[in-house]
């Protein structure tokens, strides 16, 4: 195969250099060199060259993005996940093909620099496998862009959801990249037997987990400690995500950083993406002991909230702005969270610009991290293993 190579590049040290590609993995980086051009080579221009996003938490099976518009319905009492789950089963049954859906949606986030993603699908007593086959469709069409793995979602709860359990180990079997789960204590009302569906599926089929945990205050740092003590015991330190956490915001500084330290020592990821109506993880502090932080999208334009549009450095941007980071050092931190802490929830292999790793990078219209942060600029070429598969917001090629 053709050496490519990309041409005056600026990596987030702000120095220019030529990146070598050959077969989909950078090869070399070297200083900027005339002899440099070519037929076959890509001028960046002085633009910022950095890794392809990683949207770490979405629904690409709900959203209702780029079609007709579904109006918000709020919750009779606040926020309340039982009723969240009702508005969408009714929503859904009205709603567009989920193919060409999630195709949008799925473009949407390709178009802003995500390479890599995480996405939950609806798996339970309600839809059964169909909403998963369709989606494992979609991630095929679309392998040679974007790497997805997708997390078997009991969205209606394991034990209130019959059938559930049998339905979480098939989806492994049929595709499914993870196991996860939702509100163990509030949802479905037992902690113990719900972690203990969740944790089995995991072992039996050798797969990680990711678990929803919407749960405040002291119950969901309860849920929280039981998820820890699982993880040490069956040694799946580094294999488990909570998505959300908001329970976490909730604790005094102290009992934050106590409970920090032990998802730490579990090696837990926790996944936040800022939402605006409820208190979420202090990033911060989760970071100083030891936590890996990382981010998602979650819901865009769905039945939980009409926001959302997949660029995930307008979301290191909200969680930098609801976090008080204003220096360049914590923009950096808020970069980092959309990159390189996905990258290591996700366990990806090959991420980043260095020698050895995977072809997967955005050039971004902007002088160094921080200003991309706070300006989330747009003409953005996006390159999935050297080659180019989106260019100011259009994907350009679809296997299929």
């Amino acid at each position: 195969m053709t050496m490519t190579i990309f041409t005056n590049a600026k990596l987030a040290d702000g120095l220019l250099r030529d990146i070598h590609v050959e077969n989909g993995r950078i090869t070399a980086i070297e200083p900027v060199s005339p002899q440099s051009a070519g037929s076959h080579n890509i001028d960046i221009a002085g633009e910022l060259l950095v890794p392809g996003f990683v949207e770490g938490h979405i629904h690409l099976d709900t959203s209702f993005y780029g079609g007709k518009w579904v109006a918000h319905r709020p919750c009779t009492n606040g926020f309340d996940v039982h009723e969240r789950v009702a508005f969408q089963a009714d929503n859904m049954a009205r709603a567009e093909p989920m193919a060409e859906r999630a195709i949008r949606q799925l473009e949407l986030c390709i178009g802003h620099g995500a390479l890599q993603m995480r996405s939950h699908v609806m798996v339970d007593g309600s839809v059964g496998l169909k909403s998963l086959e369709t989606i494992l469709a979609v991630r095929e069409r679309y392998r040679e862009i974007i790497d997805i793995q997708l997390v078997a979602f009991p969205q209606s709860g394991i034990l209130k959801s019959p059938g559930t359990p049998e339905l979480l180990d098939e989806a492994i079997g049929l595709g499914a990249d993870l196991v996860g789960g939702l509100d163990p204590a509030s949802f479905d009302r037992d902690v113990t037997a719900h972690l203990e569906v969740v944790f089995g599926v995991a072992q039996r089929r050798g797969v990680d987990i990711d678990i929803h945990l919407h749960e405040g205050g002291s119950m969901g740092a309860f849920t929280i400690e039981e998820i820890c003590a699982r993880t040490e015991a069956l040694g799946m330190q580094g294999h488990v995500a909570i998505s959300h956490a908001y329970g976490l915001g909730d604790l005094a500084p102290d009992a934050a950083r106590k409970i920090a330290a032990r998802i730490a020592k579990a090696g837990i990821s926790i996944m936040t993406n800022a939402p605006g109506h409820h208190s979420f993880p202090p990033v911060a502090l989760l970071r100083a002991e030891g936590v890996n932080v990382f981010s998602g999208s979650d819901n865009i334009r769905d039945s939980w909230w009409p926001y959302g549009d997949g660029d995930m450095l307008r979301r290191a941007e909200i969680i930098g702005y609801r976090s008080g980071f204003f220096t360049d050092e914590d923009l950096t931190v808020a970069f980092d969270i959309v990159t390189n802490a996905g990258a290591k929830a996700l366990r990806l292999e090959g991420y980043g610009i260095e020698v050895g790793a995977k072809a997967d990078f955005v050039a971004l219209k902007a002088a160094h991290v921080p200003e991309a942060v706070v300006g989330f600029p747009p003409g953005r070429r996006v390159f999935k293993a050297g080659r180019l598969v989106a260019e100011a917001g259009k994907v350009r090629l679809a296997s299929g």
